[in-house]
């Protein structure tokens, strides 16, 4: 039997009947890359005949996509490996994603752990579930790899609305406080030619909106010599695809090219995403990171130049190795200056083997707390001005799937979240509402549907 996954297709060696009305769960931890890789999991056991479970349905394996970007997130794919083994006695349990590339040996010790796959071995799933018995032998079969070389392609939309596209992994930067080169492996990507495939296949499938994934997407064309700007206007030619989100893409791979190209298009949507770390030149450069102050503020002047409504999403680290008290203020000011819409607020976790550990200056717990929850509040003033200023006006919104019962939501061009009431005719719609007041716990604005 024939398994494929958009572009890529792999015999199975095993008889593929033991798959059928067998159940799984999966559970997903960190980045947009990561719930497009478990949707293209989801579907590779669904071809092989796997159904998800309901819920409060006992299943027979169990999927968990770990997060490894900070010490916060390791426990967390500890805690979420050890509620589905007691949740699920007895199911098939597969680890994999960046804690279980970097920590295979750690995972693969977890009671209940199966199978810990490596970043590259995702696709071979199927063979590693093998005849889904329990192996007995107290510890899991490893399969992570240390040289991670290939690019496997994942376009998928699980149980969500919007399709998430990987156009690239890996990452060649190496800043001074990051594990993920170690568990993504270098910069590579996929054809644009195969990527403009995988967005026309999604629109048959009913697709209206995609998500471009990846680990440091700006840097796409390592591996085919393309640049992420024909990727982009490539993208933007196929039809049947109304919207597309850029997700996070670094500042100086940002060029204005890009930008303007977002500001005419029909399809990009004005919504980015870019990472900023610190508002401190000081802290930059112990972060190694490849941008200063200066240059971010220019792109983010140059995006409201051209798009004055546009949305702007930035990552903050507060409490990084070096940041002194003189340093964060510096930070704060520079970001509260800023014309960003909301803040992604991360405190600085130690990683084994990064270079951070040779800086000498350490921020306690305590102030790391304190840090965020004044960036926390910037970032909430923000948002609600940004969303204030848009209250009255109509604009198209994509509504998502939700829960029976519960209120719809979906996100104007610029990224405004709506919420309307429920109804099951509106999913996966373009419709036109007229921005209300917020909801009550102050996450989205109430919308009026208009004929």
């Amino acid at each position: 039997m024939y398994i494929c996954s958009r572009n890529v297709c792999y015999e199975l060696m095993i008889d593929t009947n033991i798959f059928q009305d067998k159940t799984a769960v999966y559970y997903t931890l960190g980045c947009k890359l990561n719930f497009s890789e478990t949707s293209t999991i989801g579907k590779i056991l669904r071809e092989a005949g796997v159904r998800t479970a309901r819920k409060g349905e006992q299943a027979d394996i169990c999927v968990v996509n770990t997060c490894s970007v900070t010490e916060v997130a390791d426990k967390k794919c500890r805690q979420a490996i050890h509620r589905l083994v007691k949740q699920h006695p007895g199911a098939f349990v597969v680890v994999t994603g960046c804690y279980a590339q970097l920590k295979p040996d750690t995972v693969a010790r977890i009671e209940g752990v199966d199978v810990v796959l490596g970043a590259e071995q995702k696709k071979d799933l199927l063979q590693y579930l093998g005849n889904l018995q329990k192996h007995g032998t107290g510890e899991a079969y490893t399969s992570a790899l240390k040289d991670i070389r290939s690019f496997a392609p994942s376009c998928s939309r699980g149980d969500r609305t919007r399709f998430f596209l990987k156009v690239q992994d890996g990452c060649d930067y190496y800043c001074s406080y990051c594990t993920i080169p170690f568990a993504r492996g270098r910069s590579r990507n996929g054809s644009i030619a195969s990527l403009v495939e995988q967005a026309r296949q999604a629109a048959a499938e009913g697709g209206r909106e995609i998500v471009l994934t990846g680990v440091n997407i700006g840097d796409f064309g390592k591996s085919t010599g393309e640049t992420f700007f024909d990727l982009v206007k490539a993208l933007d030619e196929v039809e049947g695809i109304e919207r597309y989100r850029i997700s996070s893409i670094e500042p100086n791979l940002l060029t204005d090219d890009i930008i303007d190209f977002v500001a005419r298009s029909r399809r990009f949507m004005p919504h980015f995403h870019i990472p900023l770390q610190s508002g401190s030149d000081e802290v930059l450069k112990l972060m190694r990171r490849r941008y200063d102050s200066a240059l971010f503020a220019s792109k983010v002047r140059k995006i409201k130049e051209v798009m004055p409504d546009a949305f702007i999403g930035v990552d903050v680290i507060v409490g990084t190795r070096g940041e002194t008290d003189e340093y964060f203020e510096q930070a704060y000011n520079f970001i509260k200056g800023l014309d960003v819409t909301q803040l992604h607020v991360f405190s600085y976790s130690e990683r084994p083997g990064t270079q951070a550990l040779k800086i000498d200056y350490v921020v306690s717990p305590e102030e790391k707390h304190r840090r965020s929850q004044r960036l926390l509040e910037l970032s909430d003033e923000k948002t609600r001005a940004f969303y204030a200023r848009h209250i009255g006006q109509t604009m198209p919104v994509l509504l998502e799937r939700s829960k029976a019962g519960a209120p719809m939501h979906g996100f104007t061009p610029n990224y405004i979240r709506v919420e309307v009431p429920h109804d099951d005719a509106l999913d996966n719609q373009m419709v036109n509402i007229r921005l209300g007041e917020f909801n009550d716990d102050g996450s989205a604005l109430r919308g009026e549907l208009l004929k």
